[in-house]
């Protein structure tokens, strides 16, 4: 079997996340500049009376929308399908160039998994358009402050497919060591890459998914994170709760040697985020599924579930599944029992 995926069409959309300041605008433009990123839509939301992000972007009329009616994570949800149907439907009747890629910059309140939940749940945009990740950019000289005081910072943080650390020729370097040691333990699996002025290659933003056209049987590996995990994973251990966000947050990976019936996982997943949702940050990995030949897909974040979907063929020398669990204060024991209740299995 081709491990190529040449029949998904679907435009890749890319989420570019980041707190107040982060330097999110300073990195949208730079990349817009980018070979890569040639017929690029941007979509910016802005939270306020006066949008004024969209005027700071260096991109012409025509490829841009701004949705200031609100935050993304709240009321633009249910602006945001008619903006991707708006758009899709002028590139078919020509009214702009084609679209190859499409880049929503949230504000910097936004949390990232419901909008996630939209991209991946809402009948037209799944046929339509596929996400390719989420982008959070963090503010090496205001992250530490950010990270303690606003929930929100870390929900981005955790979301995280890639991170980019911005404003590094400002910081000291212990303080550059000291969040990324944090960020190390707030998302193991995610890649930092490190930015002076937003300057960052294209191409290291693009194709994050494990489902994107060009994934290769690597591709899935590399998003699950599994072999810095297992590098890391000793050096994660809850630690006393004090006046920061984080200090409880964890990174458990549980894998399942034997092939699992998906209702029974599924449930197990429903009632871990029913009962322990608050405390779920991310869940992603890949599950052996009885009848499926390839992984299947699994992605949470909070209380929310997303669809899961089937790739072709499994990375080389893995046929296991597995899956990441980055939680605040919840034991591993505790995830462990409730698959064995619901699967019949004792995940490794």
């Amino acid at each position: 079997m081709s491990t190529e995926c040449p029949q998904d069409r679907r435009i890749p959309v890319s989420v570019l996340s980041g707190f107040l300041g982060a330097g999110k605008s300073t990195l949208l433009n730079h990349l817009l500049r980018q070979p890569k990123m040639r017929g690029a839509v941007v979509l910016i939301n802005e939270f306020g009376e006066i949008g004024v992000d969209h005027l700071i972007v260096e991109v012409s009329a025509d490829r841009m929308v701004l949705l200031d009616s609100g935050c993304l994570c709240c009321t633009v949800r249910g602006e945001l399908p008619g903006a991707f149907k708006a758009l899709f439907m002028r590139s078919l009747r020509r009214e702009i160039a084609p679209i190859r890629r499409l880049l929503l910059e949230t504000t910097g309140l936004a949390d990232p998994a419901p909008l996630l939940h939209t991209l991946m749940e809402d009948f037209f945009i799944v046929e339509r358009f596929r996400p390719d990740g989420i982008i959070t950019v963090v503010d090496a000289l205001a992250a530490a402050s950010q990270l303690d005081r606003h929930r929100e910072a870390m929900a981005q943080v955790v979301a995280a497919d890639r991170l980019i650390v911005s404003k590094i020729d400002l910081a000291s370097d212990d303080a550059l060591a000291a969040l990324d040691a944090r960020l190390e333990r707030l998302n193991p699996t995610a890649e930092r890459l490190y930015a002076k002025f937003g300057q960052i290659d294209a191409t290291a933003l693009c194709d994050l998914s494990p489902h994107g056209a060009n994934a290769d049987a690597m591709a899935a590996r590399r998003w699950l994170g599994e072999s810095r995990l297992d590098a890391l994973t000793p050096r994660y251990r809850p630690l006393a709760r004090g006046g920061v966000h984080d200090s409880a947050v964890t990174s458990h990976l549980l894998r399942f040697p034997e092939a699992v019936d998906w209702p029974c996982f599924a449930e197990a997943l429903d009632v871990l985020l029913q009962a322990a949702g608050d405390r779920i940050l991310r869940v992603k990995g890949l599950a052996k599924v009885i009848g499926v030949e390839g992984p299947r897909v699994v992605q949470c974040a909070g209380r929310i579930r997303f669809a899961a979907r089937d790739l072709p063929v499994w990375p080389p020398d893995q046929t296991h599944g597995a899956l990441v669990f980055i939680v605040d204060g919840l034991e591993r024991d505790y995830l462990v029992r409730t698959f064995e209740m619901f699967c019949d299995t004792r995940p490794e």
